[in-house]
């Protein structure tokens, strides 16, 4: 446990000075029925709001989003540590999808005409009821906001229970959503312990549960959500394989493999985090990915011009430096940093490690920070190979010049989601979520919206 952490509050701590500035008492089982209660009853009104009424109040949220920008993007900052240029563009990207699913949404939950014999049977997909979400800190508002958007619009009611250490990002989402006009119960938080999550999920009232976080997380509530015979979508961990084969751009490569590893500070389920190069082109790229990283400016996240933040949680920065030294131990080569950083605030030196393995930590391991590893692959085949040598299969980076090679290997990568000479991205219009420890289930686009509805078969005079 971090020496911040407590069993009987919610911490906000500012990561980039190590104060608390915000205790937040985790709510008792009266609060937690209250909140249920709340949900289960917006649930019945909601549903039967009409599905256009429900996209002009994504508008509205959108509207909300913006009017409250500055002041959210400065709560994330304060609370995980995110660079600020980098929190404003969570905020908007969030009112952004709000506006997307406004237009495109209401399509995506009509009626679904299917052909049988007598051409009268649709599918309809109606909601399911109040949604559970445990969610992460590292998108304190868009990790919320890319699941709530899609599963209000269906008609769902939505259960926030977010990391103890970004509550005020929470609370701040629920005030947005009531200025927007949100009816009552349709967007709750709830402040709980692993204890109330536990009672959360086997109420009743509680019909699915949506997971954003690590695979012990995942893998402990699904359990509960399977023994109580309810659905669950996992988005998990990852360790993303961004492959740079010989013929490939490399001044494009480089910069995306700057952006995909240390953006929000290296801490994003979908990002480069294992760069394996072409053995042809390994120290070209090398020599100009060492020096793109040097250029970076670390320091205080509220100074425009910083691109590397703090780490939002000082136990995660110890994790962090074990992987690793274990992976220095294990006869990886360090080209940059390596170590926290001295001085105030919970900084560690962006990190490139070279010569790693399979077998070795940060080949094996998710690495939650500023840490990138270089992996050399003697051919494309090769590359392929040490892409799919892991546990997780959240998506991948392929850079060539021939677009016919990188069809050849996205079909190949054991992922849910491939990106041909970009990096990798959440986005509305493409769903997102991963395969083998990465979870299941899938969220935006319309696969995501139709998660957590029920696909109902209508049959009219069937004989």
């Amino acid at each position: 446990m971090s020496k911040h952490a407590s069993t009987s509050h919610a911490i906000s701590l500012n990561p980039a000075n190590g104060q608390v500035f915000a205790e937040y008492p985790f709510e008792q089982a009266d609060d937690l029925e209250r909140s249920l209660a709340r949900a289960a009853a917006g649930f019945k009104t909601w549903r039967k709001t009409p599905v256009s009424a429900r996209a002009e109040q994504l508008r509205k949220m959108a509207q909300a989003l913006r009017h409250n920008a500055e002041t959210m993007a400065q709560m994330i900052t304060a609370e995980m540590g995110k660079p600020i240029v980098q929190a404003r563009a969570e905020v908007e990207k969030c009112a952004v999808t709000c506006e997307w699913y406004a237009e495109h949404g209401p399509a995506m939950l009509a009626p679904e005409k299917t052909p049988v014999e007598n051409d009268k049977a649709y599918i309809d997909y109606l909601p399911l009821g109040s949604i559970l979400a445990v969610m992460p800190w590292n998108f304190p508002i868009w990790q919320v906001m890319r699941g709530a958007i899609p599963m209000i619009l269906a008609g769902n009611t939505y259960v926030l229970k977010h990391a103890p250490n970004v509550m005020g990002c929470a609370y701040l989402l629920r005030d947005a959503w009531a200025q927007a006009g949100l009816p009552d119960g349709v967007f709750e938080v709830i402040n709980v312990g692993n204890e109330g999550v536990s009672t959360a999920i086997a109420d009743p009232r509680i019909a699915a549960v949506a997971v954003t976080g690590s695979v012990r997380a995942g893998s402990a509530i699904a359990a509960q959500a399977g023994a109580a015979l309810k659905k669950c979508v996992l988005e998990l961990g990852g360790s993303d394989p961004f492959i740079v084969l010989a013929d490939a751009d490399l001044d494009e490569a480089v910069k995306a493999a700057m952006v995909g590893r240390f953006q929000n500070s290296g801490q994003i389920c979908v990002a480069a985090k294992r760069i394996i190069v072409e053995e042809a082109v390994l120290p070209a790229f090398t020599e100009k990915f060492v020096a793109a990283v040097k250029a970076l400016k670390v320091g205080d996240p509220l100074v425009d011009a910083n691109y590397v933040g703090p780490m939002a949680r000082y136990d995660l920065r110890d994790e962090l430096d074990g992987q690793v030294q274990a992976t220095l131990s294990e006869g990886a080569t360090l080209l940059l940093g390596g170590h926290k950083l001295e001085g105030e605030g919970n900084y560690y030196a962006p990190t490139i490690l070279a010569d790693v393995r399979p077998g070795m930590t940060s080949f094996k391991e998710e690495l939650f920070g500023p840490v990138a590893s270089l992996i050399v692959a003697q051919d494309a085949e090769h590359a392929v190979e040490l892409a799919n040598d892991s546990e997780f299969g959240l998506a991948g980076s392929v850079w060539t010049a021939d677009d016919n090679k990188a069809r050849a290997i996205a079909a190949r990568l054991e992922t849910g989601g491939v990106f041909i000479n970009g990096y990798t991205a959440s986005d509305a219009r493409v769903p997102i979520g991963g395969v083998k420890k990465s979870g299941f289930g899938r969220e935006l686009s319309h696969f995501g919206i139709r998660e957590f509805c029920n696909a109902q078969t209508v049959w009219l005079d069937r004989r």
